[in-house]
């Protein structure tokens, strides 16, 4: 074969992969979420979908796929084909914990890192009325009569409960743990005295505050979106947990797909605007490049086992 055939073969083999790279996308990008409509997760897809409409001139629709603490809809995530119009959202440390909890729908190796974007430390919050007026009321009434406070969480293996699961080891108390499916329905049940306390996210409750009591935020120091409430640390109880959300693709999507979605996400990052729409629902920006944010994951995912190990949440969250 004479140079210039192979040339001109090569040429041929490679035009249908650059030109399905340069027509992505093809059709509307799903990005699949895993909890219920109108809380932080939906709400920052919704503004990263927005923005990605923009960069990338497409349609993208958004998916609620509530249950299992987001197992389902990261599930689904992990078996779409690999082509660039199905992502997921992320919520840590249910990423890391759900497979080490339980034989899950998927491994973090299923996923492609496209990036983190948000981080919302966690929180426990009363109703506005409760005789719950500080962490130490509760810690007092819990220890005087274990299990007979209920605390909602998200899910099972989620920051909010796994707050729980630390503060109960740090105190020696025990609470009753009623897993929800979203944020809106935690509301409800705190509202409604269906349950006592929530585990919630700072920037969610501080955007809609009315007739709640924070009582506490497990953030490393004060949140510039809480700075009038305590953090655990500080009261003396080592626990830090907090929601980072982050997007994904399945394993497997093209490189330049992949290349062409970390570069636009990096831009819609750094984008003002976005920034502003995280910062009105008090969710501090927290980008971070998708190969060093799984790096990251890959050396947490040890402490969640040795976690897991001493105190398995399932059965004492």
């Amino acid at each position: 074969m004479t140079l210039l055939r192979r040339t001109l073969l090569a040429t041929t083999l490679a035009t249908p992969a650059l030109a399905q790279t340069t027509r992505y996308p093809e059709r509307p990008i799903e990005i699949i979420v895993g909890f219920t409509a109108g809380g932080g997760t939906d709400l920052d897809a919704r503004s990263y979908g927005r923005a990605l409409e923009q960069k990338l001139g497409g349609t993208v629709v958004i998916t609620n796929r509530p249950g299992a603490g987001g197992e389902l809809a990261l599930g689904a995530v992990a078996r779409a084909r690999p082509d660039g119009h199905t992502l997921g959202t992320t919520n840590y440390p249910g990423l890391l914990t759900i497979p080490i909890e339980r034989q899950a729908q998927f491994r973090l190796d299923d996923f492609a890192p496209i990036a983190n974007l948000v981080t919302d430390p966690s929180a426990i919050t009363a109703h506005a009325d409760s005789p719950y007026r500080s962490l130490q009321d509760v810690v007092d009434r819990a220890k005087a009569a274990p299990d007979s406070i209920t605390y909602a969480s998200p899910g099972i293996g989620t920051d909010d409960h796994l707050q729980l699961v630390l503060l109960q080891q740090a105190a020696g108390i025990r609470l009753t743990h009623v897993a929800f499916q979203g944020d809106p329905q935690l509301r409800t049940a705190v509202l409604g005295r269906q349950v006592d306390l929530m585990g919630l996210n700072l920037g969610a409750v501080t955007a809609a505050p009315q007739g709640f009591r924070i009582l506490v935020q497990a953030a490393a120091s004060r949140s510039r979106f809480g700075p009038a409430v305590p953090t655990l640390t500080e009261l003396g109880y080592p626990v830090t947990m907090a929601s980072e959300r982050g997007l994904v693709a399945p394993v497997g999507t093209p490189p330049a797909i992949l290349a062409r979605l970390r570069e636009v996400t990096e831009e819609i990052a750094r984008d003002p605007e976005f920034i502003r729409a995280l910062e009105s629902r008090f969710t501090e920006p927290a980008y971070e490049p998708g190969e060093a944010w799984f790096a990251r994951l890959r050396r947490e995912e040890a402490d969640y086992r040795g976690l897991w190990q001493r105190t398995p949440w399932v059965q004492r969250g």
